[in-house]
């Protein structure tokens, strides 16, 4: 199987080849215009030396560090380097106070610095990362980041340049309900960072426009974008389980789900064709929220088996789990079929 490195764009697209950014490592920019975003071209001859990249974007709260986190503990800690890109902040939070924008807006955080290091991890080399204490709202001693097998970047702007989408073999975006995202910010910076509730509603007020201009604009380069919600018509409560929808864009190749779906099955999870915001056709896979566990469970090993993965891995088992210690299975799957997408990819 190819490296994403040489993805598929689909007919009709138009490919340039931009100058090399460091022929020495075999690396280079090919822009795809009217389909696709950027991708790292890795003429390596080489390509197990090289980490394949995942990115998981979306706006603070959405859920990026609890997916990331399952993900890791699934492909194993030996194998696996994690890194947040809101470590690229310029300012401490005392700092902040001062400047006229918030960590949303690109100005805030060191975006070409952070290109430099994406497409370094990208070549297999190490970096020397900045490092934001969340708890206190400082800048700390910078981390050394050695790139394993896989490295999972999350964070508020990974895709905001073409050169940071560039350094990516698959890209996510979290997409929630905007009041489901909110609520999860509130309890989230309230028990965590010290703020007041009334602080965090001040600052999501403050931070909107940014977000619209900023944060939301990344779901368009997305391979897969992820939104847990409540089912349709039932209320969001506390307690509530959350389903899972996500839209497989055509600009990765998705495991052909349809043979893992039976009549039986689709009390848990079903395919279907909608329009995405562009107009184009989707794959949406839909996970039901209330789906027992036993059911969830059988899902997960029809999929495992049937998407012919043979890494001497068995299928992971720590998927699912949740701040509290709960478990969500439109979590755990959603997990599942993105481990899919980087043990292929390592391929």
């Amino acid at each position: 199987m190819p490296h994403p490195g040489n993805h598929r764009t689909g007919g009709g697209a138009d490919v340039r080849r931009t100058p090399t950014l460091d022929e020495s490592a075999g690396l280079e920019v090919t822009v795809v215009t009217g389909h696709k975003a950027v991708r790292l071209a890795r003429t390596d001859p080489s390509p197990a030396s090289r980490p394949v990249m995942l990115a998981i974007a979306g706006d603070s709260a959405a859920g990026k560090t609890t997916l990331t986190r399952g993900i890791a503990a699934a492909l194993g800690a030996e194998r696996t380097s994690v890194i947040c890109v809101d470590d690229y902040h310029r300012y401490d939070r005392e700092e902040r106070k001062q400047v006229p924008f918030t960590v949303l807006n690109p100005d805030c955080n060191y975006i070409e610095i952070m290109e430099q290091h994406l497409q370094l991890l990208a070549m297999g080399r190490p970096v020397l990362k900045p490092l934001y204490d969340h708890s206190q709202g400082r800048l700390v001693r910078p981390v050394l980041v050695e790139p394993r097998d896989f490295v999972l970047v999350e964070g508020l702007l990974p895709l905001h340049t073409k050169l940071l989408r560039a350094c990516f073999d698959i890209t996510v975006y979290l997409d929630p309900p905007e009041d489901i995202r909110r609520a999860w910010k509130v309890q989230r910076d309230c028990a965590e960072r010290g703020y007041s509730r009334a602080q965090v509603e001040h600052e999501l007020v403050r931070r909107e426009p940014e977000s619209a201009a900023f944060i939301r604009p990344q779901r368009q380069w997305a391979d897969i974008c992820v939104r847990f919600a409540p089912i349709k018509g039932r209320p969001a409560e506390r307690g509530t389980p959350l389903s899972a929808e996500l839209l497989l864009r055509p600009t990765i190749a998705h495991p052909d789900l349809s043979a893992s779906l039976t009549d039986d099955d689709r009390r848990t999870m079903h395919l279907k064709l909608i329009r995405d915001a562009d107009g184009r056709p989707v794959d949406a896979l839909h996970v039901h929220g209330y789906a027992p566990r036993e059911d969830s469970r059988i899902i997960e090993k029809v999929i495992w088996e049937q998407l012919s993965v043979d890494h001497g891995t068995p299928m992971p088992d720590s998927l699912g789990g949740l701040a509290d210690g709960s478990r969500s299975e439109p979590l755990a799957i959603t997990q599942l079929l993105l481990v899919w997408h980087l043990l292929q990819a390592r391929e």
